[in-house]
């Protein structure tokens, strides 16, 4: 909600007690102080640091690095705003692959790695109760020693929303790949905060990395409902 101030806050700028003055077009206002989420705000930290520190990392490579990720960023592709495939650099490339690897507790790769690709995980079981939220895959590769899981979701929604996969966003630290049931419900609930019954859906997206190239499977949507005391009585 915004106020208009009186003469007597001309020059006044900033936030204080839960106040911001703000100017928009010449007029001058003041406004409610937002406040971002804790938990969300601590991630992006997290992703604005590594790329700072990829971005320095690029500017130490020799001609002869450079050259051979752009050489290798010739046969990838990525995705515009539209989704339709473009072009990337080099630059991009080595972002994209060092991003994960980083994330997944490795160092960067100076020099491009050989890429293979990676299948995407398994199709995966999600219980979503008052007490519990687990994630277990039907199956797993015969090795993952160079795997890590990537879990993302949505803070819960109504009813009523069918297609939320796009607020899907990450919680958690990359996971050890296992055939066991995964409790993501400390992580879950401390950053989007538990589901209810008026809002008693939650949207996971997830996919495995490797960290030795830093290459991510394809993606891999599931959908939880959270489960009443009395449906799984009845069940």
């Amino acid at each position: 909600m915004k106020y208009t101030p009186s003469i007597a806050f001309d020059e006044m700028s900033g936030s204080a007690k839960g106040v911001t003055a703000a100017k928009s077009r010449g007029r001058k206002y003041l406004r409610n102080r937002g406040y971002g989420g804790r938990s969300r705000t601590s991630y992006q930290s997290t992703v604005k640091s590594i790329f700072k520190e990829l971005g320095q990392s690029w500017r130490g490579l020799s001609s002869e690095q450079i050259l051979a990720w752009n050489n290798l960023a010739q046969s990838q592709a990525g995705r515009s705003v539209l989704g339709t495939s473009s072009k990337i650099s080099g630059l991009n490339l080595y972002q994209r692959l060092n991003f994960w690897i980083i994330r997944c507790g490795g160092t960067a790769l100076a020099n491009p790695p050989i890429l293979s690709g990676v299948e995407a995980p398994a199709q995966a079981t999600v219980v979503l109760s008052a007490t519990a939220f687990t994630f277990t895959l039907a199956s797993i590769p015969s090795s993952v020693s160079n795997l890590k899981l990537v879990i993302q979701a949505s803070a819960p929604q109504s009813g009523g929303i069918s297609n939320a996969f796009a607020k899907a966003s990450s919680f958690s630290e990359p996971m050890s790949v296992v055939s066991t049931a995964i409790s993501l419900k400390s992580d879950y609930d401390a950053k989007n905060g538990a589901p209810t019954s008026a809002a008693p859906k939650v949207f996971l997206r997830y996919f495995y990395v490797n960290t030795a190239t830093g290459e991510k499977s394809g993606d891999m949507l599931v959908e939880a409902r959270l489960t009443t005391t009395t449906q799984e009585e009845e069940d």
